[in-house]
Order: structure tokens, then C-alpha cells, then sequence
């Protein structure tokens, strides 16, 4: 995406990470972009809007009306023309503001008169962003359309070791040119995409059953950056704490790899794409019990039988014009076994990612991963958030529709 020319509204809140803002701004105005920053109050004490205005040309805007000649400053021209709002540093207090449309100040009001996209990129306490008061919030600004750019984890100004750093400013470049701006660019407009994601519990007993530790974090931010394409996801999850109210995601919670296998079954005929991300058991119990088994003094075994490979099966029935995306997480030959799985299964993309990378795999909020097509491409990806993760998955995706 082109920032030349764009008419950017770069929110600042009152956030130790405002001082990020100020890099961010002058990577905004190197490559060509027209930019307003509004500042929250409480952001005028930790950077001054002199700054700002200096490298952005223009002035810093806070207040509905100007102190001196009483002149509007009209949110509603602003958030109407602008080609997207980009708010960075986001703190609690403003995602509060934005969820339920508490327009006390500039930057909110112009944000609820806005008609372009909106992205957010959240800083706080580790403890502040793991709030449930927190999570809501970001989960009901996703269910508005708008991309939350996650932050990074490490040392907070609270001297805590945690997520909740704001992205570094390059990278939200990169995320930006990434994701596009408009319905224009939603390349994926009412594309039919289909996603698994999470475990899958294979009952043993009433309560007990064998599964694996997938948070389903990958999956559904894989659902929401189909989406935010324009395209109609089927999300396929099995057992999972995550949720979503993105636009254009259907959640349909299943528990065990053979309910998770009937379901895909019944909705692959349909689908353009099809990404295989969820964690499924390979192996059920042969038989369970309908009571919980009591504790005993002899050893318990449990036979198991094969559970149905849904991605293999689900290739074996791709038509011309589907495309098949697997997930491979290994622990050693990764690409080996990978790029197996890409032949094996008749897949056109396989992500590979490994449990020996730090901070890749289950339950974290970030990823690292490398891609391989049928062509023998390779591409390979630093860590990065799960959402960005997920972003560069749908680009790859889209390069390869417009090149087949």
C-alpha cells in the first residue's frame, strides 16, 4: 500500500509510549502521507504537541473549539475525509471511550465520524491489557471492522516483564501497507473461506479426554484477517477460551476431530479457501465411559484408534479453483516433514512453525513461521504478533489466487 498521498489521522493518548508516536509520524510523513495528529489531553504531558506539529507541518489539535478565536475544529470534516485513523499509543481509557462511543474528547469524536479503516495499537501494564475489562473492549472494537495492531511483550515502564509494549513504529508501517485502505482493497470480497482452529477433547469419561495445549489464538486471527478482505468465514473451532465479533466471521464451536471433520465435510464443497490451523487430535479412545472411572490401585490403559485426517481428506475432494492451506507445528526435520505434509495431503500452501522458536507455537501471542507452496517457494518470517502473522498468511494467499 502506497501511503503517498493519504490522509492519515494519527491519534497520540497519554501513554509513556507516546514518544513512539513521534517516530511513527516522521515515517508517515517520509513516505508521502498527509497527516493530522490529534492528541488526547492527558498525551500533551508526556510529549509535546510542538513536536508534533513540526514534523507533521500542521497543528497538533486537542480541543473542539480554539481558546483564542473560538474556531471549530470540526471532527465531523475530519473523520470523514480521512483515508484511515490510526491511533498509536491506544491506553484502556480510550479503547473504553471508542467501545461505547464516549465522545468527551477530540480524538474520539472524530474517530465516530470516521468512514475509513481504523487501527489501533493498544499500550499499557501487562495486567491493564489482560484485564477482562480490556480483552472486551478489543473484541468489541474488532466486531466494529477495525484491526488491532497487538502489542509486543518485554519490559514495561512498570519494570514488569510482559505484552503490552506498543508495536515499534516500522513495523506498523509495514502492517499498514500490508492490510491496504477501503473496501477497495478487500481483494477477498465475499470469497468463501472456511478455518479451523484450536484443540480438539477426545472424551475418555465424563471428565477426562485427551487434547493438546492449542489456545485457538492463531486460528481465529486467521478468520479475522480473511475477513477484514471481505471475505465470509466459517470458523471451525474446537474447545477454545477465544472470541470474536469481527464482520464477516461465522464461529461454529465443536469439541471432538470427528465433529470437527463432519462440519468441514459439510462446508467444503463451497469454499474458495480452506486454512487447516486447528491443533486436532490424531488419536480417540476406542471406547469411553459413560461414568467417570474411579481411581485404582492397577495400571489404567487406554487403547486409541486413528481420528480422520481432515486436511488429507478435505484434499482428496479439492476441486479446481480451491486452495488449501495446512499448518505444520513440528518439533525436529520441520521442513522435511512439512513440505511432506504439502504432498501428502494435496495442499497448495503448508506454514511451518516449530516448538523450539521461542515464543512460536501454543498460547503465545506471538508467531514464527516460514510458508512453502507447491512451486518450491520458501518463504520465511521473524516473530512477529499472531495478528501480523495472520496478515502476512492472506497476502501470501491473494498473491497466489492472482498469479494462478
Amino acid at each position: 500500500m502506497e501511503l503517498a498521498g493519504k490522509r492519515i489521522i494519527l491519534g497520540v493518548t497519554g501513554s509513556i509510549a507516546a514518544y513512539k508516536s513521534v517516530y511513527l509520524l516522521r515515517l508517515l510523513v517520509k513516505e508521502g502521507a498527509d497527516v493530522q495528529v490529534i492528541m488526547t489531553p492527558h498525551a500533551r504531558e508526556f510529549v509535546g504537541p510542538v513536536t508534533f506539529s513540526t514534523l507533521s507541518g500542521k497543528p497538533v489539535l486537542s480541543d473542539f473549539f480554539s481558546a483564542e478565536g473560538g474556531d471549530w475544529n470540526s471532527h465531523v470534516e475530519m473523520g470523514t475525509s480521512a483515508d484511515l485513523i490510526l491511533v498509536a499509543p491506544v491506553t484502556a481509557t480510550t479503547l473504553g471511550k471508542m467501545a461505547i462511543g464516549l465522545a468527551d474528547n477530540l480524538l474520539v469524536a472524530t474517530y465516530l465520524a470516521a468512514r475509513c479503516p481504523v487501527l489501533l495499537a493498544p499500550a499499557m501494564d501487562m495486567d491493564m491489557y489482560r484485564h477482562p475489562s480490556t480483552q472486551r473492549n478489543l473484541e468489541i472494537l474488532k466486531g466494529y471492522g477495525h484491526t488491532i495492531i497487538e502489542p509486543g511483550s518485554g519490559e514495561l515502564a512498570s519494570g514488569l516483564e510482559g505484552p503490552g509494549r506498543m508495536e515499534e513504529p516500522e513495523n506498523i508501517i509495514r502492517f499498514i501497507r500490508q492490510i491496504g485502505m477501503g473496501p477497495s482493497k478487500k481483494k477477498l470480497l465475499n470469497k468463501q473461506v472456511l478455518v479451523t482452529a484450536g484443540p480438539t477433547h477426545e472424551k475418555i469419561d465424563p471428565v477426562r479426554f485427551i487434547g493438546n495445549h492449542s489456545s485457538g489464538k492463531m486460528g481465529f486471527a486467521i478468520a479475522e484477517a480473511f475477513a477484514a478482505h471481505g471475505a465470509k468465514v466459517q470458523l471451525v473451532t474446537g474447545p477454545s477460551l477465544q472470541e470474536t465479533r469481527a464482520v464477516g466471521v461465522h464461529v461454529i464451536r465443536v469439541t471432538s476431530a470427528g465433529e470437527m471433520f463432519e462440519m468441514c465435510s459439510d462446508l467444503i464443497e463451497q469454499m474458495n479457501i480452506a486454512v487447516f490451523n486447528a491443533a486436532v487430535s490424531d488419536y480417540t479412545p476406542v471406547t469411553t465411559s459413560d461414568k467417570k472411572v474411579k481411581r485404582g490401585d492397577e495400571e489404567w490403559s487406554i487403547r486409541l484408534k486413528p481420528t480422520r485426517d481432515i486436511a488429507a481428506e478435505m484434499g482428496k475432494r479439492k476441486h479446481a479453483g480451491q486452495l488449501l492451506v495446512g499448518f505444520a507445528l513440528e518439533t525436529n526435520d520441520e521442513m522435511e516433514n512439512a513440505l511432506r505434509k504439502l504432498e501428502n495431503k494435496n495442499l497448495d500452501l503448508v506454514v511451518i512453525n516449530s516448538l523450539q522458536d521461542s515464543g512460536a507455537g501454543f498460547a503465545t501471542d506471538t508467531n514464527k513461521v516460514t510458508m512453502a507452496d507447491r512451486q518450491g517457494n520458501i518463504y520465511n518470517y521473524d516473530l512477529k504478533p499472531k495478528a501480523q502473522v495472520a496478515a502476512d498468511l492472506v497476502e501470501r494467499v491473494i498473491k497466489m489466487m492472482e498469479d494462478a
